[in-house]
Parts: structure tokens; sequence; C-alpha cells
């Protein structure tokens, strides 16, 4: 035998065997239909009897495994199926042909045999006939479950009867002697006479029988036979079968103790009857189990059920069986089959650390040259079972090797999509996940340099699989979550330019065949951002509120201030509003400090931002941040299209050919000053120039919320000269309103007159002035001056002149004179004094 079963379990050893097969063609999907339906007949009480009839099926299996079926006979093909498309009458014989050549590969273990023939009609289906069933079309088969369990039936006695045979003490008949085929030779000339042989016989025929009783339901006479087959070839040294019958004495315990059965597959099996006692029988049922997998109350149920194994017998008793296989070479399929039950009996109890011995030793067992894809199963199978039993990252190993498997350079067509398949089950077991948050959030764990290992491979599988939208997914996922060399770091960008060049990296979902969704990876640290900060309007541009400033006070303050609060909750910070506003259709700015952890020159081009809440136009920017670079700042801007509440989510990047959208909640460590401001409507803007030459310096600070333009004319006291105000409406709105209003400086008491005089008659009559237009607003300056003051005035002129100023907001225009901060406190020693005063400097400043 070469061909392990890697799915047995202990409860198999109770099963018929029943192969079904197709004969001539039949096509794929139709076959598994019918087996689909003769599957589900697994199990059926036996008439007038407590005993119940397990059947497993098989849709291939080796011929050369049926010569062991003496040794254990749940590998005897004892029942055969087989499944055929016969559309005319000529066909027949030939069809039935096929159907005897098919019986003989499995001739001398039948017990019985039937034939469904598929689309045969007229007088040939029309005859009565046992081991052959005809249907008109796979659609028109309503008894074949009841076909199937005649046939079984036919099955029971047959097996039946070879137990009774078998197990009925015939004196002075001479027991033969039970081989499996590489033994054959072995007993050629021994002494059939000697005691030595005829025990050996005996012993071999009780473990046979005992096999024949547990496929018959009879479990306490199964335990009976076993123990003494034991006891009989232990005093030979009968060890392969010795160990095969402690096997046997195992797998009946088994399945007295865990009804529920331990292969762990679909629907736990139906408690089993057996001539066990009804008290005991009915104690040993399906879910009367506690924590550890073991019936609560096993110590009094083995004590009625004699010979029955402990569940801490159980396993010594596989250890041991085990040890005898291994002395075998011939018998390591054996071997590697019963690791594989004593592991699955083991992680019932929730035994793991002895569970992975098994395990381990079954790795190791030698067995004939491997084909790859019996090597993929081998593998596969035993991740299986490191995963049942809990050791997450040995299952991922065995699953990974399998994966290699598929792609083994001796394989002519390898298999990269199941490789790809397999390496991404063993994600989990790597403690790996390829969803970028997870690392974000700090929850990742795991060995980085296997998981940058699994995922150079998943990279390798896809580009293979002719897939590069996989590829760059997962090389992006690389540089953003896994910590590099230098080298490295240059290796994986260099690989993921030329990946993008044939696929752009974008910000969708991929959907594989299997159902899993891949998450986009967005480049949250190429650049990293460290700050956001939104900026106000440049002052030329930022809004006013429409108030009349005239006969109010000039002490009076602005109600725009802008005082941030810094709040330490960075939820808090985003969610609060600013309180200046940005104007619809003005360009507006948001600054980033970023810095570039690449140790080479980092290239971002397509910056821009990403908001919501109003429609916006954002200008993209490009950039290269030198290596290693430190904070950078960086202005995006864009421009408002409507009205409303706008909110900065995030930004969006193009680096490496990758496309990424990074939102600002998902940054840690981000600092901001608030990211949502109101966006009121459109302004009007108004540019004003004057007939008068630009002052050399500016004659009073500026508050920070106003423009102010200085302007100086020289004027003898007593004459006059026209001052001409130029108002262009350089936005896109009309202007409809202007308000002029002036104040002379008053710091020397009541030293002059009112020296400003203006008609707005003329100026208003061009409102509304619509875009583009031209207003002009004429200003008369009068000097007269009383001299009846301080003697020092005239230095004190000289000093500080005369400040006009003005303030020109988006609307309406507005006129103030304000006092300078600096004036000259005034001496009272000197107030009688009068000079001779030739002129007065003046200086004027419209804003």
């Amino acid at each position: 035998m070469s061909v392990p079963d890697y799915m047995q379990c202990a409860e198999d050893h109770q099963t018929l065997l029943v192969v079904v097969q197709p004969v001539g063609i039949v096509p794929e999907e139709n076959f598994f239909r019918i087996y689909k339906r003769i599957s589900t007949v697994s199990q059926i009480n036996v008439r007038d009897s407590q005993r119940v009839l397990y059947i497993r099926y098989r849709h291939h299996y080796p011929p050369e495994n049926n010569e062991w079926g003496d040794f254990q006979t749940h590998r005897k093909v004892v029942g055969l199926i087989i499944i055929t498309d016969c559309s005319s009458a000529k066909d027949w014989p030939q069809t039935f042909e096929k159907f005897h050549l098919q019986k003989e590969i499995y001739g001398p273990t039948l017990y019985d045999s039937r034939l469904f023939v598929f689309g045969l009609q007229g007088e040939v289906a029309e005859q009565p006939r046992t081991d052959v069933a005809f249907y008109p079309s796979y659609d028109e088969c309503e008894t074949v479950e009841k076909r199937i369990e005649d046939f079984i039936e036919s099955l029971f006695i047959v097996l039946e009867s070879k137990r009774l045979d078998r197990a009925t003490d015939k004196s002075g008949d001479k027991i033969p002697l039970l081989c499996v085929p590489f033994e054959k030779k072995d007993f050629v000339g021994l002494d059939t006479d000697s005691r030595h042989y005829k025990k050996r016989c005996q012993g071999r025929m009780r473990k046979h029988v005992g096999d024949l009783c547990l496929q018959a339901g009879m479990l306490q006479d199964s335990l009976v036979h076993y123990h003494m087959a034991v006891e009989l070839l232990r005093s030979v040294n009968d060890f392969l079968w010795l160990g095969a019958a402690l096997e046997g004495l195992c797998s009946a315990s088994v399945i007295y103790h865990y009804p529920g059965g331990t292969g762990g597959k679909a629907g736990a099996r139906r408690a089993q009857g057996s001539s066990l006692p009804a008290e005991a029988g009915n104690r040993h049922r399906p879910g009367a189990l506690t924590s550890n997998g073991i019936n609560a109350d096993t110590s009094a149920e083995i004590g009625r059920a004699k010979n029955c194994l402990g569940p801490e017998d159980i396993i010594d008793k596989y250890k041991e069986a085990i040890s005898y296989y291994s002395k075998y070479k011939n018998a390591g399929v054996i071997e590697l089959e019963a690791c594989v039950k004593a592991v699955r009996v083991l992680a019932i109890q929730k035994k793991s650390m002895e569970a992975s011995e098994f395990l381990q030793n079954a790795v190791y067992i030698n067995l004939r040259q491997l084909s790859e894809e019996e090597k993929i199963q081998r593998y596969s199978i035993l991740s299986e079972l490191y995963e049942r039993i809990g050791f997450h990252r040995k299952s991922a190993f065995f699953k990974r090797v399998a994966a290699m498997q598929c792609v083994a350079p001796s394989i002519s067509e390898p298999g990269w999509r199941a490789c790809y398949k397999l390496l991404l089950e063993t994600l989990p077991g790597y403690s790996l996940s390829l969803d970028p948050k997870d690392f974000s959030k700090g929850t990742h764990k795991g060995w980085a340099a296997v998981q940058m290992r699994l995922l150079h491979e998943l990279v390798y599988a896809s580009r293979r699989m002719g897939n590069p939208a996989l590829s760059v997914r997962h090389l992006s996922f690389l540089l953003q979550t896994i910590s590099y060399s230098l080298l490295e770091k240059k290796d994986v960008t260099q690989s993921l330019e030329n990946y993008t060049s044939k696929c752009p990296g974008t910000m969708e979902f991929i959907t594989l065949p299997e159902g899993l969704r891949l998450p986009p990876v967005p480049f949250t640290k190429l650049p990293i951002v460290r700050s956001v900060k939104l900026l106000n309007l440049p002052i030329s541009l930022r809004p006013q509120k429409m108030k009349s400033l005239l006969g109010q006070n000039m002490s009076a303050k602005s109600p725009f201030i802008y005082s941030p609060i810094i709040a330490h909750n960075r939820g808090e910070e985003r969610s609060k509003k600013i309180d200046f506003q940005w104007v619809q259709g003005d360009v507006c700015e948001v600054q980033l400090m970023v810095y570039n952890p690449m140790p080479f020159e980092l290239r971002v081009e397509n910056m821009g931002l990403l908001t919501t809440g109003v429609e916006f136009e954002s200008l993209p920017a490009a950039l290269s941040l030198p290596a290693e670079s430190g904070l950078y700042p960086v202005t995006l801007v864009g421009v408002p299209q409507n009205t409303g509440q706008i909110t900065i989510n995030g930004y969006h990047t193009s680096v490496f050919g990758v496309f990424s959208d990074c939102i600002l909640d998902n940054l840690p460590g981000l600092k901001t000053n608030g990211c949502a401001v109101e966006v009121i409507p459109a302004l009007p803007r108004l540019q004003i120039s004057t007939s008068l030459p630009r002052s050399a310096h500016t004659l009073q600070p500026s508050s920070g919320d106003e423009i102010s333009t200085s302007v100086s004319v020289q004027l003898y006291n007593g004459e006059t000269q026209q001052l001409v105000i130029k108002l262009e409406n350089i936005g896109t709105e009309p202007l409809e309103k202007l308000e002029v209003t002036a104040k002379t400086v008053n710091s020397k008491e009541k030293l002059y007159g009112e020296f400003l005089s203006w008609k707005l008659e003329d100026t208003l009559s061009q409102f509304p002035l619509k875009p583009g237009k031209i207003a002009t607003f004429n200003v008369n300056i009068k000097v007269k001056l009383d001299f009846s003051c301080q003697e020092n005035l005239l230095q004190d002129l000289s000093d500080d002149g005369i400040s006009i100023s003005g303030l020109p907001l988006s609307s309406p225009f507005r006129q103030i004179v304000k006092p300078r901060v600096d004036s000259k406190p005034i001496n009272p020693t000197e107030s009688g004094k009068v000079g001779d005063f030739s002129h007065v400097k003046q200086v004027g400043s419209p804003r």
C-alpha cells in the first residue's frame, strides 16, 4: 500500500467501503450529482436489530490498497457502484461488459455490486434485474436512494455470513494464515504444524473477526475479539498484526466514547447502536460530553463495557501500535494514518502538546517517492491538523510549504493560482492582516522578517498569475507597513515603479475569486504629515462686516478676532469650526508640515485636498522632498465653488505611481487647528489708486485687519490741493455702496480746523460700479491753521506732519482718520509761545 488516506479517522474502522465510479463517457457534472445523492445514504439501521451499518464512499480508490483488506477490513472494497450512459439498445452489451471488467479490478473482496444506467429505454430497460437499475435521465431517477438502501442490506447479509463463518470455532479445522502482501514470501516453507504458527494464525483471525464485528455494529463483541487477539499476537511477537489489533481496540473504544465522531466532518454522526447493555447505551448519546469531549460518567460506563479502553489508555495503545508499525518499512502508510487518527482523538481531548508529538512523528515517516500532487495533499492535511490543535503558526508553515510545492521546478505547468490561494490562507497563522488599518491601530504582532518574506511571495505569485494590480497592492502594503533597511527600501520602490508603469495603483477594493476583498493602501507615510493648518485669506481679501462707521468711536475694535484655542483632544480639534471665513471663488490655502522618511529624494505628484460639504476645486501641486528632509511646509490651494460649510478631510497624492487618499482621522500624531470653515458668498473687490505720490514711510502701524497705503503732500498755510482717488472694481460682483469718513489727528489739542472736504454726489452717480469699471472720487485738501498755541509748534509739525488715513474694504469703502500712537506730549511751559510758520507739511494715507 502506497497511497495514504489523510482523512482517516478512528470511526472509519466500522465502515464498509463502497466505490462509486463512472464507466464510458459520463459528464462530470452528472456523475457528481448522482454521487452526492448516493453519499447521503451513509448509515442504515439493520432490520430487527439495534445495530447500525456505516458506509464510506469513495469515487477513486487505488486497487493496491485493496490488497490490505485482510489486515484491516475497512480498507477492503466490499461494494461497487457503476454509473454509465447508454442511449441505444445496441450499446447495451458493450456497456454491460465494461461493468464486468470493472468488477474484476476489485473482484476477490466485493460483496455485491450495482450498475446504474441512464438514458436507455425500451425492452432492455424493462427487464427486471437485481444488479442493474435503468433510468431515463439524470433528472428522472427518484429511486436512487431506495436502491442504495437495498444494496447496503445485501452487503450486510454477506458481511454477517462471513462474520459468523469466521467467528465459529470449528475444532479440527485448520485456521488459514492471513497475510499482508509483503509477508507472503516470508512464510514459504514454514512449519504449519508448530504451536507458534498456530497461535499466529489464531491471533490474526481473532483480530480479523474483531474487524468484522465492528463493521457489523457489534461493538462489545469486537472489543472481546481484539483483546484476545492482542494476547495471542503478543505471545508470538507478531508485531505488525499486534499493532493492528491494538489500533482496532483503540478504534472501538473511541467509537464508544465519542459517538459524534472525531473526523470533524460536517454533521455529527448519529449515536451508533451496539450490543452494549441498554443502560450504558442510553447514557452514551451524542452531546453528552464534558469540556474535554469525554462523557461525564465515563468510569461507570467502562465498568459496564468490559474491555473498553479509557481515554488515557486509548492514546497509550495508539503509541504502542505506532511503535510496532515503525518496525516495518512497508507499513509506513499504516503508521502515518494511525498518527493522524490519534491526533484527531487528542484534538477532541484538547491535548495539543501530545497531538503535536504524533504529528511530528508523521512528518518524518518515509513513504515511497511521492508525486507533487501527493506532497501538496500531505502538507495541506498536516496544516489542517495543526490548525485543529491550535498550533496556528505551525499550520501556516506547512500550508506555505504546500503552496511552494504547487510551483515546484519539476511541475511542467506550475499552479500559481493554487499557490497564491494557499499563501493567502497562511496569513492568520503568521498574524498578518492585509488591512493597513490594523497596523495603524498598534494591534500588529508577529515576526516581521517572516511576514516580509510572505508578502514578497504574494507579490511574485500574483505577478506569475498575470495580475499586476494584485502585485501593486501587495507591494504598496509592504512599503507602507513593514520597516526596511536602506537597500531593501530602494529595491521595493524600484519594483513598485516597474509594476505601476503597467498598472497604476488605485484606491479601489480588489475582490479575489475566493471572496476575499483587499482594502486599498494609502501612502500615509510617504510623506508623513505632522500638522494641518487652514490659513486665513490675505488681508486684502478678508471679508469685513458691512456696517456704517460714521459717528462711531474710533477705539471700537473689529468683531473678527482670530484667536485659536489649542485643543488637546484631536477629535475635538478636527470637529471645531474655525472663526474666520473663506469666500466663494477666492483661492484658499491649507498648510501641511510634512517630512520624507526615505533615505532618498521623494517625488510627490498630484497632491491636493480632499473635502466634503462644499464643491471644491482642488488645484494639485507637485513637490520634491530631499532625503530625510525634516519638517517641510507645503501649501495646498483650492477654490470653493459655492457657499456653506467645508470640511478638510484629508489629502490625495500620487507616489511611485500609486494614487492615495489619506484621511486625517487615520493619521497618528497629527496636529491641526480645526478642519471646518464657513464659506460665504462672493464679495466685491475694490482697488484704490490716488493722484498723490506714495509716502516713503508708514505713519501709523497696521492693526492687522486692515490695509493702509500712505501718500504725502506738502502745502503752505491757506493753500488748497485736490486729491483724486480712482475706485476700480476688480472683482466679479458690482459695488453698490460707498461710505467716506474723516478724522483729524487731535494730539495737539485744537490745533487745526477741518481741512478735508468732498462731494459724493458725482461719485455715487456712477454706482453700482460693475466689474471692470472705474469711478473717481475727489477730495479737497485746504490748510487752515490756528497759530495761537504752543511756542514749539513748528518743530512738532515738522516731526509729525498731518496723517490722512483711508481704509479700502471689499464693500463698502470707508475712510478713517486715526491718531498717531507715538505723538509727543504737550509741554505746558511753552504753551504761550507762537512761532512764524510759512508752510505745513501734510501727509496723506489713502487705503
